[in-house]
């Protein structure tokens, strides 16, 4: 990884964190095809009509009456397994207002209130905190008096006292909001608390998400962008340090899609690249951002990196091809066996004879 100093000077930017050696979204987390997640934790009972199962434990306080809360969750059908709702394949996590939420939602807002930023639990809800009695048959579809199974994810909450939604945010309230978390985060990352800055900046694109900013145009988009950017790029930093290259290439791919001679994307994305052995796209990043920004030393720095595995991986094929085709050893002399030899000699004898008795007799 790039030195601290090194990527300052290489990289510097108010809006994006000063380290590259050290997860945008966290990314799906894994499931049982058949169903929910198998949980061995121990059962938390939080309502008659609520047990809880934590899967990951979460950081931090737990939010009060009229936070608004981030959650990605997926729910079930608990008769018949048929999952209904599921945030993490949408993309899109669900905003909840604690004392807020839809009469259908009374049950998971049970949930949450009990659960910690990053924190993942498996809830198990009684229809009657769920579709109620009678269901509910367009979307989503859910059958009367249907148990609900939830595997959700607490993002972050913020604590406000009059529980005000995005949607009732003017523009720079909502660019502000992110704009807060996304310098939180870069505190925690500061302080090589990855997970919980990977909250911060999971917050700040919850405000800026792809409904908000397909409204906006002019300065409001230029100054939603240079948060939202900032963030993916950071989470990117964050998921390289962890080793989930894939991931980090994702993140860097969504800011090339807005600004793709974004230099920071492609070093990134580059370096991912590389650690995954994708030698040849990754040098392709590095000599695009390098165009725009020659003197960056980071980048002549990996570029002369993959320099030399290529060159340390011609030399082992040098090697390889020098065994398989080099000059033949000299063949080893057989054996000789006497028995061939003596009948040799017998005959060669014989042969002397006849040769002679010819010669007298002609």
């Amino acid at each position: 990884m790039v030195e601290v100093e090194e990527h300052q000077r290489a990289h510097s930017d108010q809006d994006d964190i000063v380290a590259e050696g050290a997860s945008v979204v966290h990314g799906e987390p894994p499931q049982d095809e058949t169903g929910p997640p198998k949980v061995d934790s121990e059962v938390e009972v939080l309502h008659e009509k609520v047990r809880k199962q934590i899967i990951k434990e979460g950081h931090g306080q737990k939010p009060s009456k009229y936070s608004t809360c981030f959650v990605h969750y997926r729910a079930w059908t608990e008769s018949t397994l048929h999952k209904f709702e599921d945030t993490w394949h949408e993309q899109q996590p669900l905003e909840l207002v604690l004392g807020k939420e839809k009469t259908e939602m009374t049950g998971l807002a049970v949930g949450i209130s009990s659960m910690k930023a990053g924190e993942r639990a498996l809830l198990h809800v009684g229809w009657e905190l769920g579709y109620g009695k009678e269901g509910n048959f367009s979307f989503p579809n859910v059958a009367p008096m249907e148990d609900i199974v939830y595997e959700v994810e607490v993002i972050g909450f913020d604590e406000t006292k009059e529980g005000k939604a995005r949607g009732d945010m003017t523009v720079e309230e909502r660019i502000g909001s992110a704009d807060r978390r996304k310098m939180d985060g870069n505190a925690l990352f500061n302080e090589e608390k990855l997970e919980a800055a990977m909250q911060q900046y999971e917050m700040a694109i919850a405000y800026l998400g792809d409904d908000f900013m397909f409204q906006l145009f002019g300065k409001y988009r230029d100054m939603a962008l240079a948060v939202k950017n900032p963030c993916h790029l950071n989470i990117a930093a964050c998921l390289i340090r962890l080793q989930r290259y894939d991931e980090a290439i994702a993140q860097c791919g969504i800011v090339l899609v807005e600004d793709e001679n974004n230099v920071k994307a492609l070093f990134r994305r580059g370096k991912a690249r590389a650690e995954l052995g994708q030698v040849d796209a990754a040098r392709e990043d590095f000599l695009k951002a390098r165009k725009y920004a020659p003197e960056d030393k980071a980048i002549a720095k990996e570029l002369r990196l993959l320099a030399e595995h290529d060159k340390a991986v011609y030399q082992k094929q040098k090697e390889l091809y020098k065994g398989l085709f080099g000059k033949s050893p000299d063949p080893k002399p057989k054996p000789k066996n006497w028995l061939i030899l003596f009948w040799q000699w017998l005959l060669s004898i014989f042969y002397s004879l006849f040769k002679q008795k010819r010669q007298k007799d002609d």
